[in-house]
């Protein structure tokens, strides 16, 4: 009998309840296509709640920067079908930036209404945490729509506390993580 195959790095199966079966792995330059193509499928509200406005296209050139993740500051997840990269519908993205000259970064996640509500979004959100205490690294935050009920809600059964920045935009709320707390 032969061993199952191990899976690279920060790969993993992930079955929601639904029963379908998406492979969690790094972002690579061929989803650009895959992403902006999935991208059309997105609502108004879920676009406003991942970009904090409105924005009718995802172009080429940001849909390249996005599937190109800096390997030094920055960490992104996709959850896909299991099929090679620039082929596979790419459900999900999570990821997360080093703020410059801080012990700090930035994340967002966006899950597709499509596969929403299944306990991807929490599971994406564990593995940036995962990756930002690996980096050594403070804190984690994001910027939240305070009409984002089930991002706030995720957020603070992982531990994330709610602050409101002075500076911030009305209608936004900060969940922070203390990575230096006990998880």
């Amino acid at each position: 009998m032969t061993a199952p195959k191990r899976l690279p790095p920060w790969h993993e199966h992930f079955r929601l309840p639904s029963g379908r079966e998406l492979l969690i792995r790094p972002i690579r330059p061929e989803d650009a296509g895959p992403i902006q193509g999935a991208f059309t499928l997105l609502g108004p509200d879920e676009i406003r709640q991942r970009f904090l406005y409105a924005l009718r296209e995802l172009t080429p050139e940001m849909a390249q920067r996005l599937s190109q993740p800096d390997p030094q500051t920055e960490f992104a997840l996709v959850a896909a079908e299991s099929l090679p990269p620039g082929e596979a519908l790419v459900g999900a993205v999570a990821r997360a930036s080093v703020v410059n000259r801080t012990r700090e970064a930035e994340f967002a996640i966006l899950v597709s209404h499509f596969i929403a509500g299944q306990g991807l979004g929490r599971h994406l959100m564990r593995r940036l945490v995962k990756w930002a205490r690996s980096k050594k690294l403070d804190r984690l935050y994001g910027d939240v729509l305070d009409s984002n009920l089930p991002m706030l809600q995720l957020a603070q059964s992982l531990g994330f506390k709610q602050v409101r920045e002075a500076d911030a935009a009305p209608g936004l709320v900060r969940v922070v993580l203390d990575l230096n707390e006990v998880a």
